[in-house]
């Protein structure tokens, strides 16, 4: 979406000088106090705001997409083998060294931001509405690293330049997380609109909590390897009820779908006006550049001639992202607008985000997309080859379809917005809770909950209760390229399952097992450098 960040911040620049010829000026006003003007304090927060849209543009989407059974991460011939990074997710070969895994620093930076803004604005003694949402902020901040890396520091204030920093527990983060988001929402405001979008307002912080509460037993086992899902049992699912009951009853959002369909809602002109998106990072090739998603995800010569884009692509491709056999199956519902998400089988072309009849051709050639993915070598380079077969090995996801100019004209970027927190999330959650044992509230149950989802989708609707099968399931196709599988699959017990080349008989010439099932796998090792950092750190168990 095209969001003017560069004009916003100018405007708050000159809100801090504009009256600097002024000479009887309150001497504190100006040097010894930080400005407090909305306009001030907003162009200070816009960079607390969008830190994350560095990680997410990438490395964390590698991370997230490629460890999940969405995805496969594939080279061809030596092209992409990028020291194994993207194969290591996709067989939970992972390592301290893997770029997809390296985002640690980046997201600790916006905990740093947020304390210093927090300090800036008064610390203890500021308004609660003034600092609210930095620390909605350092919660959501809190929130990644803890789900990605597990045991992690806890900071609160600025760090000493000698100051000793220490991991904490896991459950203590999370609990420190929902201190936060408790004591910061009562002062967050609760306007949905363009004003507010891509900021932390009330639902933001809300449907954080959510996600906190239905992945409490996760997050609190006694380590990693402890949590079982046959047994969960989570003393917040009442809560996590009641925070997607608060967002429901709110009236700010709903399935809308962008005007056109489904896939509308994340074409590159989205924004504030999708009442699905409760939370999205805003980008644009203008101000806030580096969502990628096609370059990954395109096959891997599309930019051969006119692309089934249906214009031409200036900047090549790279194709790694192929999806697993098992998540292209979820998308064969009869009527679910889903479907067009997913390009199967024949290639089509697509005119203005729609897709056509017309066959797309690759050298005069229609090209054939093959569901069940054969290597060229049986390794961990997970190599198809480097040709129109090894281009063919898999379904590709055209989720975030580009657009020429954004593409063509800044480095493959894309101004298609990436919802963190959608409605739709919340309603799938609530029935979960209650496919759980929560109780039911508001004469919305498991199954009228789910087939919100299937109608809106035209999905063929259920007669009786959702089983969690099926709403992992329906997660895997309303959230597909929405970074939250790898969350989902921990949590319903599937991440350590056979998917794609994560399977036990995928075995080396010797005949021993290429990936890894290992329970550590849940999260990531801490990167060297951060290591390097921290010396009285240690790396995470299993690495």
């Amino acid at each position: 979406m095209k969001i003017n960040i560069k004009t916003f911040l100018a405007v708050g620049l000159i809100g801090l000088t504009s009256a600097c010829t002024d000479l009887d000026v309150d001497v504190n006003s100006y040097y010894t106090s930080y400005p407090t003007s909305e306009i001030a304090i907003a162009a200070k927060m816009a960079d607390i705001y969008y830190t994350f849209a560095g990680p997410l543009n990438r490395r964390y989407d590698e991370a997230q997409s490629l460890s999940s059974d969405e995805y496969v991460g594939l080279s061809f011939d030596n092209s992409y083998v990028d020291n194994h990074t993207y194969s290591n997710m996709s067989l939970h070969l992972f390592s301290p060294d893997d770029a997809s895994t390296g985002y640690y620093d980046e997201v600790a930076s916006g905990i740093s931001k947020a304390n210093q803004i927090i300090v800036d604005l008064g610390g203890d003694d500021a308004e609660p509405s003034v600092i609210a949402p930095a620390r909605a902020m350092r919660a959501f901040f809190h929130f990644i690293l803890m789900d990605s890396y597990g045991d992690i520091p806890i900071l609160d204030h600025l760090a000493e330049a000698n100051e000793g920093i220490e991991r904490q527990p896991r459950a203590d983060v999370a609990k420190f997380i929902e201190k936060e988001l408790l004591a910061s929402i009562p002062y967050l405001s609760s306007n949905n609109t363009q004003v507010t979008y891509g900021k932390p307002n009330k639902w933001m912080a809300e449907a954080l909590l959510v996600k906190l509460y239905i992945n409490w037993p996760v997050y609190t086992a006694t380590s990693v390897d402890k949590y079982d899902a046959s047994s969960y049992n989570n003393e917040k699912l009442s809560s996590c009820v009641a925070y997607c009951d608060s967002i429901i009853k709110s009236g700010k959002f709903n399935l809308s779908e962008g005007g056109s369909g489904y896939h509308s809602k994340f074409f590159a002109d989205n924004g504030y006006k999708v009442k699905d998106f409760i939370y999205a990072m805003p980008y644009d090739t203008k101000t806030l550049l580096g969502m990628t998603y096609a370059r990954f995800r395109s096959w891997k010569k599309a930019n051969t001639g006119v692309s089934y884009y249906g214009w031409a692509m200036a900047k090549s491709c790279a194709g790694v992202f192929a999806l697993t056999p098992q998540m292209s199956d979820l998308f064969t519902l009869t009527g679910d607008a889903r479907n067009n998400v997913i390009l199967s089988n024949t290639i089509k072309m697509y005119e203005n985000g729609v897709k056509t009849n017309n066959d797309w051709t690759y050298n005069g050639s229609p090209q054939v997309l093959k569901k069940e993915i054969t290597l060229k070598t049986q390794d961990r380079d997970l190599n198809v080859g480097e040709d129109v077969n090894g281009y063919n090995q898999g379904y590709k996801s055209v989720k975030f379809l580009p657009i020429a100019d954004d593409y063509n004209n800044h480095e493959r970027s894309q101004s298609n917005d990436v919802p963190i927190f959608r409605y739709a999330d919340i309603l799938l959650t609530k029935a979960e809770a209650i496919a759980r044992g929560a109780s039911a509230t508001n004469g919305e149950t498991a199954l009228s909950l789910f087939n919100q989802i299937r109608s809106y989708a035209g999905a063929p609707t259920l007669t009786a209760s959702p089983t969690l099968k099926d709403i992992l399931d329906e997660r895997g196709r309303e959230f597909l390229d929405e970074h939250w599988r790898r969350n989902d699959m921990i949590r319903f017990g599937t991440f350590e399952s056979d998917f794609g080349f994560h399977r036990k008989n995928f075995v080396d010439s010797n005949g021993n097992m290429i990936a890894n099932f290992d329970k550590t796998r849940r999260i990531f090792p801490i990167p060297t450098g951060v290591l390097n950092n921290n010396t009285n750190w240690k790396q995470n168990p299993g690495y």
